[in-house]
């Protein structure tokens, strides 16, 4: 049995969970996620704890028990703190501002880049070199901040371009003069 699906979700005080057969529900202080799961888990609440069981052991059964585990908890951990990714701009002329709710980006190109803010998700620019994606979605933040980077992936001779906050970037020694 998984180590991890075994483990049960706790529900903290303010979360709301409406389990419907394989469709589960998450209601919170931040907002509402919604998913259906494979209908060979078995979900259930018992008191303030989800726990999520397969009733048989096939290798598919098997490699799904903790991935649902994993995620009803994301679920329940997105609406009541939620996620974020910090995002730096490292460049000469790199900087991000706000337009409204979209996020507008100098990154080198003779226009700027124009990233509207998908629904769920919030754009911050604390400064002109950092971005903070938030949302109650772990897998959305992760794709959004995924997008925003793919921009300016961050090239390894002289380390410019978006980069998560804490990545560390390999560098590479240019070429060689002659002597």
């Amino acid at each position: 049995m998984s180590r991890i699906g075994k483990q049960p979700v706790t529900v903290p005080a303010g979360v709301d969970v409406k389990i419907d057969g394989h469709i589960v529900t998450v209601k919170g202080p931040k907002g509402e996620l919604t998913r259906e799961f494979n209908p060979m888990m078995t979900i259930s609440q018992e008191g303030e704890e989800i726990i999520v069981s397969r009733p048989d052991d096939s290798r598919e059964a098997r490699s799904l028990h903790g991935l649902t585990r994993t995620l009803i908890h994301n679920m329940v951990e997105g609406v009541s703190t939620g996620y974020q990714k910090k995002l730096q701009l490292v460049g000469v002329g790199y900087r991000a501002a706000l337009k409204g709710k979209d996020l507008e980006m100098q990154l080198g190109f003779s226009h700027p880049v124009l990233m509207e803010c998908p629904e769920n998700i919030t754009f911050e620019v604390p400064s002109q070199t950092e971005i903070v994606v938030s949302g109650i979605s772990k897998e959305q933040v992760g794709q959004v901040a995924a997008n925003v980077r793919a921009w300016r992936k961050p090239e390894p001779y002289k380390g410019k371009g978006i980069r998560y906050e804490g990545e560390h970037v390999r560098r590479k020694v240019g070429k060689a003069g002659k002597d």
